[in-house]
């Protein structure tokens, strides 16, 4: 499930789109507000862990017998029955039709069908549970989920030549999901990321919805897949995620000091519920107190 780092294997004309009301930008006055590329960097630091993890879990990029890939076809082909048309949903109107110009759902269920009818294969039938109960009713949240799917294309220019060059298989002969958008793959994941950009940049707050957001659905499709992974990948599928984290960028827009460039060392864990604004999100240790008062400072949201 491969993003390009951009990530290189598991990240319609763009229009002005502002975010939904509701979500106002925190940062102070006389602070300058996130950049227009704040989400998609917290978007991948967020999810490091969670993106290493299915990628250990599928091997995609590794050569692997046609049962197996067809057992991952169904995996997908599960997964976005049941994600898709929640998406599309949960999308604000105006933002449908652009969800249904890049829908792959479609492709994954014509592989399947063509490795059972074609290639004689008996595949499992697979059910996505996950996928139909994850939290989407923020658009930060719904774009934080789409982060992952979109993000997946990418690996797909990776992924289809292999499976074209060890199984035979081409677009039309059940490599269709993988081969996408074909040449068109990069246009739309730029495309994706100036509609993140223009409709979570500016808020901090929903910078973490998205963020954590991604990592749930990458949570849902690594138990999803859980099966597929040998004993020596045990690791990769345990169930105690990482925790949530929130990097520099977003400690300035919070308020606080401006601190050293990001590192995983700055980051300062989260909890996992989504706070509701005026919580006190965490309390940032200070590195020297003032006398007889507090050792830290508490960051609301």
């Amino acid at each position: 499930m491969t993003h390009l780092r951009a990530e290189v294997t598991f990240g319609a004309a763009a229009v002005p789109l502002r975010s939904r009301s509701g979500s106002s930008s925190i940062v102070l006055p006389d602070d300058r507000p996130l950049s227009s590329e704040t989400v998609l960097s917290e978007l991948r630091l967020a999810t490091r862990a969670e993106h290493d993890r299915i990628e250990r879990v599928l091997r995609l990029t590794e050569p692997m017998p046609i049962e197996r890939y067809g057992a991952i076809l169904c995996g997908f082909d599960a997964f976005l029955r049941a994600w898709e048309p929640r998406i599309h949903a949960a999308l604000p109107e105006r933002l449908q039709g652009w969800f249904r110009a890049r829908r792959r759902g479609g492709f994954a269920s014509a592989d399947v069908e063509w490795l059972r009818s074609e290639a004689g294969l008996e595949l499992p039938d697979m059910r996505a549970p996950a996928a139909a109960t994850l939290p989407l009713g923020d658009l930060a949240e719904v774009l934080g989920s789409l982060y992952v799917i979109e993000g997946s294309a990418l690996g797909g220019r990776v992924i289809a030549p292999q499976l074209k060059r060890t199984l035979g298989l081409a677009q039309g002969r059940g490599a269709s999901y993988f081969h996408g958008f074909g040449g068109e793959t990069g246009v739309m994941w730029n495309n994706f990321r100036v509609l993140a950009a223009l409709e979570v940049g500016e808020s901090s707050r929903a910078t973490v919805l998205a963020c954590q957001s991604a990592r749930r659905t990458f949570a849902a499709l690594t138990e999803l897949f859980a099966p597929l992974a040998a004993g020596a990948d045990a690791d990769a599928v345990e169930s105690a995620a990482a925790p949530q984290r929130i990097a520099p960028a977003l400690l300035r827009a919070f308020g606080a000091a401006a601190p050293p460039a990001p590192q995983d060392d700055d980051h300062i864990d989260l909890p996992d519920d989504v706070p509701e604004e005026g919580d006190t999100v965490f309390d940032l240790p200070l590195d020297e107190p003032v006398d007889g008062g507090a050792e830290t400072q508490p960051l609301p949201l």
